[in-house]
Protein backbone atom coordinates (compact mmCIF):
# COMPACT_ATOMS: atom_id res chain seq x y z
CA UNK A 1 0.00 0.00 0.00
CA UNK A 2 1.13 3.77 -0.98
CA UNK A 3 0.32 6.70 0.60
CA UNK A 4 -0.54 9.40 -1.82
CA UNK A 5 -0.62 12.72 -0.92
CA UNK A 6 -2.59 15.38 -3.17
CA UNK A 7 -2.14 19.18 -3.57
CA UNK A 8 -5.38 19.95 -5.37
CA UNK A 9 -8.36 18.02 -4.82
CA UNK A 10 -10.33 19.29 -7.97
CA UNK A 11 -11.70 17.17 -10.41
CA UNK A 12 -8.19 15.22 -11.76
CA UNK A 13 -7.53 15.19 -8.07
CA UNK A 14 -10.52 13.74 -6.67
CA UNK A 15 -10.99 11.12 -9.20
CA UNK A 16 -7.15 9.92 -8.84
CA UNK A 17 -8.12 9.21 -5.33
CA UNK A 18 -10.72 7.88 -5.53
CA UNK A 19 -9.00 5.42 -7.87
CA UNK A 20 -6.60 4.94 -5.38
CA UNK A 21 -9.12 4.15 -2.70
CA UNK A 22 -10.33 1.52 -4.35
CA UNK A 23 -6.59 -0.01 -5.33
CA UNK A 24 -5.76 -0.02 -1.73
CA UNK A 25 -3.94 2.92 -1.56
CA UNK A 26 -4.17 5.40 1.43
CA UNK A 27 -4.63 8.99 0.41
CA UNK A 28 -4.31 12.22 2.13
CA UNK A 29 -6.05 15.29 0.85
CA UNK A 30 -5.52 19.28 0.11
CA UNK A 31 -6.22 22.35 -1.15
CA UNK A 32 -5.75 25.84 -0.95
CA UNK A 33 -9.40 26.38 1.15
CA UNK A 34 -8.31 24.30 3.89
CA UNK A 35 -8.99 20.91 4.93
CA UNK A 36 -12.23 21.24 6.92
CA UNK A 37 -13.15 22.17 3.24
CA UNK A 38 -13.00 18.32 2.30
CA UNK A 39 -15.02 17.20 4.94
CA UNK A 40 -17.34 15.63 3.02
CA UNK A 41 -15.37 14.39 0.49
CA UNK A 42 -13.27 12.40 2.94
CA UNK A 43 -16.52 11.31 4.45
CA UNK A 44 -17.39 9.70 0.78
CA UNK A 45 -13.75 8.13 -0.15
CA UNK A 46 -13.97 5.86 3.52
CA UNK A 47 -10.99 5.78 6.07
CA UNK A 48 -8.41 5.23 3.73
CA UNK A 49 -8.79 8.89 3.15
CA UNK A 50 -7.91 12.23 5.39
CA UNK A 51 -7.72 15.92 4.80
CA UNK A 52 -4.79 18.14 5.64
CA UNK A 53 -2.62 21.34 4.98
CA UNK A 54 -0.68 21.06 1.24
CA UNK A 55 2.22 20.78 3.80
CA UNK A 56 1.15 18.07 5.55
CA UNK A 57 -0.01 16.31 2.50
CA UNK A 58 3.38 16.97 1.00
CA UNK A 59 5.05 15.73 3.46
CA UNK A 60 2.77 12.22 4.42
CA UNK A 61 2.70 10.74 0.76
CA UNK A 62 5.08 8.59 -0.73
CA UNK A 63 3.95 10.07 -4.30
CA UNK A 64 2.54 13.36 -4.18
CA UNK A 65 -0.23 14.50 -6.76
CA UNK A 66 0.21 18.20 -7.60
CA UNK A 67 -3.19 19.16 -9.53
CA UNK A 68 -3.26 22.97 -9.24
CA UNK A 69 -3.58 25.87 -11.93
CA UNK A 70 -0.48 27.06 -13.09
CA UNK A 71 -0.43 30.21 -11.29
CA UNK A 72 -0.42 28.22 -7.85
CA UNK A 73 2.91 27.13 -8.67
CA UNK A 74 4.94 29.49 -6.54
CA UNK A 75 2.90 28.70 -3.59
CA UNK A 76 4.14 24.81 -3.52
CA UNK A 77 5.67 23.74 -0.73
CA UNK A 78 9.17 22.84 -1.87
CA UNK A 79 10.34 21.80 1.23
CA UNK A 80 8.40 19.07 2.06
CA UNK A 81 8.82 17.72 -1.77
CA UNK A 82 12.45 17.27 -1.39
CA UNK A 83 13.26 14.09 -2.92
CA UNK A 84 9.43 12.74 -3.12
CA UNK A 85 8.28 11.22 -6.37
CA UNK A 86 5.48 14.17 -8.01
CA UNK A 87 3.22 13.45 -10.54
CA UNK A 88 2.10 16.60 -12.28
CA UNK A 89 -1.43 16.29 -13.56
CA UNK A 90 -1.63 20.40 -14.76
CA UNK A 91 -2.10 21.77 -17.90
CA UNK A 92 -1.33 25.43 -18.78
CA UNK A 93 -4.48 27.72 -19.58
CA UNK A 94 -3.46 31.75 -20.32
CA UNK A 95 -7.25 32.25 -19.56
CA UNK A 96 -6.95 31.11 -16.07
CA UNK A 97 -3.41 31.53 -15.37
CA UNK A 98 -2.16 34.49 -16.98
CA UNK A 99 0.06 34.87 -19.46
CA UNK A 100 3.78 32.94 -18.79
CA UNK A 101 6.01 34.58 -21.66
CA UNK A 102 8.18 30.89 -21.57
CA UNK A 103 5.13 28.78 -21.59
CA UNK A 104 3.59 31.09 -24.77
CA UNK A 105 7.12 30.11 -26.47
CA UNK A 106 8.68 27.44 -26.83
CA UNK A 107 11.27 27.75 -24.58
CA UNK A 108 9.87 25.51 -21.46
CA UNK A 109 7.50 23.11 -20.60
CA UNK A 110 4.94 23.88 -17.55
CA UNK A 111 6.41 20.76 -16.08
CA UNK A 112 9.74 22.59 -15.99
CA UNK A 113 8.25 25.31 -14.78
CA UNK A 114 6.78 23.25 -12.09
CA UNK A 115 10.51 22.17 -11.21
CA UNK A 116 12.23 25.52 -10.84
CA UNK A 117 9.06 25.95 -7.54
CA UNK A 118 10.07 22.38 -6.41
CA UNK A 119 14.30 21.88 -7.66
CA UNK A 120 14.56 18.77 -5.29
CA UNK A 121 11.17 16.87 -6.58
CA UNK A 122 11.30 13.97 -9.06
CA UNK A 123 9.01 14.91 -11.54
CA UNK A 124 6.73 12.92 -13.21
CA UNK A 125 4.02 14.58 -15.62
CA UNK A 126 0.67 12.27 -16.22
CA UNK A 127 -2.83 12.40 -15.95
CA UNK A 128 -3.26 15.63 -17.78
CA UNK A 129 -4.01 13.93 -21.12
CA UNK A 130 -7.58 12.65 -20.02
CA UNK A 131 -10.84 14.08 -18.81
CA UNK A 132 -11.62 12.88 -15.57
CA UNK A 133 -14.80 11.00 -16.42
CA UNK A 134 -13.00 9.04 -18.98
CA UNK A 135 -9.98 8.41 -15.93
CA UNK A 136 -12.54 7.08 -13.98
CA UNK A 137 -15.08 5.04 -16.26
CA UNK A 138 -12.29 3.43 -18.52
CA UNK A 139 -10.11 1.74 -15.66
CA UNK A 140 -9.63 -1.98 -16.22
CA UNK A 141 -7.96 -4.94 -14.32
CA UNK A 142 -4.66 -5.94 -15.40
CA UNK A 143 -4.92 -8.27 -18.60
CA UNK A 144 -7.82 -6.94 -19.86
CA UNK A 145 -8.39 -6.36 -23.35
CA UNK A 146 -9.88 -3.02 -23.69
CA UNK A 147 -6.90 -1.56 -21.44
CA UNK A 148 -6.46 1.96 -21.85
CA UNK A 149 -2.63 3.74 -21.99
CA UNK A 150 -2.00 6.82 -20.12
CA UNK A 151 1.65 8.46 -21.48
CA UNK A 152 4.00 10.01 -18.74
CA UNK A 153 7.07 12.36 -19.27
CA UNK A 154 10.15 12.86 -16.43
CA UNK A 155 13.45 12.85 -16.26
CA UNK A 156 14.14 10.28 -13.16
CA UNK A 157 14.07 6.41 -14.10
CA UNK A 158 13.43 5.91 -10.56
CA UNK A 159 10.06 8.45 -10.35
CA UNK A 160 8.96 7.04 -13.57
CA UNK A 161 9.37 3.13 -12.28
CA UNK A 162 7.05 4.58 -9.38
CA UNK A 163 4.71 6.18 -11.03
CA UNK A 164 4.21 3.36 -13.53
CA UNK A 165 3.49 1.02 -10.98
CA UNK A 166 0.62 3.30 -9.13
CA UNK A 167 -0.85 3.94 -12.51
CA UNK A 168 -0.91 0.28 -12.91
CA UNK A 169 -2.52 -0.23 -10.04
CA UNK A 170 -5.14 2.18 -11.03
CA UNK A 171 -6.31 0.09 -13.91
CA UNK A 172 -4.33 2.06 -16.52
CA UNK A 173 -0.77 0.79 -19.00
CA UNK A 174 1.77 3.41 -19.79
CA UNK A 175 3.74 5.14 -22.43
CA UNK A 176 6.80 6.59 -21.59
CA UNK A 177 6.78 9.60 -23.76
CA UNK A 178 10.04 10.76 -22.77
CA UNK A 179 11.79 13.59 -20.78
CA UNK A 180 10.11 16.45 -19.29
CA UNK A 181 11.44 18.51 -21.92
CA UNK A 182 9.24 16.60 -24.47
CA UNK A 183 5.71 16.78 -22.17
CA UNK A 184 4.32 19.35 -24.47
CA UNK A 185 4.05 16.42 -26.69
CA UNK A 186 1.02 15.66 -24.30
CA UNK A 187 0.10 19.31 -22.99
CA UNK A 188 -3.58 20.92 -24.02
CA UNK A 189 -4.36 21.10 -27.52
CA UNK A 190 -2.38 18.22 -29.09
CA UNK A 191 -2.89 14.86 -30.46
CA UNK A 192 -2.51 13.01 -27.32
CA UNK A 193 -4.95 15.44 -25.07
CA UNK A 194 -8.39 14.32 -24.93
CA UNK A 195 -9.33 12.87 -28.17
CA UNK A 196 -8.20 9.38 -28.27
CA UNK A 197 -10.28 8.60 -25.28
CA UNK A 198 -13.32 10.58 -27.10
CA UNK A 199 -15.59 13.41 -26.95
CA UNK A 200 -16.61 15.03 -23.10
CA UNK A 201 -20.24 14.15 -24.05
CA UNK A 202 -19.42 10.31 -23.76
CA UNK A 203 -18.89 10.59 -20.20
CA UNK A 204 -17.43 6.66 -20.57
CA UNK A 205 -15.00 7.24 -23.20
CA UNK A 206 -13.53 5.18 -25.42
CA UNK A 207 -10.29 2.65 -24.73
CA UNK A 208 -7.29 3.67 -26.60
CA UNK A 209 -4.16 0.78 -26.75
CA UNK A 210 0.00 1.80 -27.01
CA UNK A 211 -0.46 2.61 -30.26
CA UNK A 212 -2.91 4.73 -30.56
CA UNK A 213 -0.68 7.06 -27.78
CA UNK A 214 2.23 6.65 -29.16
CA UNK A 215 1.17 7.66 -33.03
CA UNK A 216 -0.56 10.91 -31.27
CA UNK A 217 2.37 11.93 -29.54
CA UNK A 218 4.21 11.43 -32.42
CA UNK A 219 2.34 13.61 -34.46
CA UNK A 220 2.37 16.55 -31.70
CA UNK A 221 3.36 19.51 -33.39
CA UNK A 222 4.85 22.80 -31.22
Amino acid sequence: MTTVGFIGSGHIGSTIARLAIEAGHQVVLSNSRGPETLADTVAELGPRASAATSGEAAAAGDIVVVSVPVKAFPDLPAKPLVGKTVIDTCNYGPERDGHIPELDGTSLTSSELLLRYIPDALVVKAFNNIFYKHLLSLARPAGAADRSYLPIAGDSAHAKTAVTEFIESLGYSVVDAGPLADSWRQATGTPVWGTPYGPFSNEKGEPVDEHAIRAALATATR
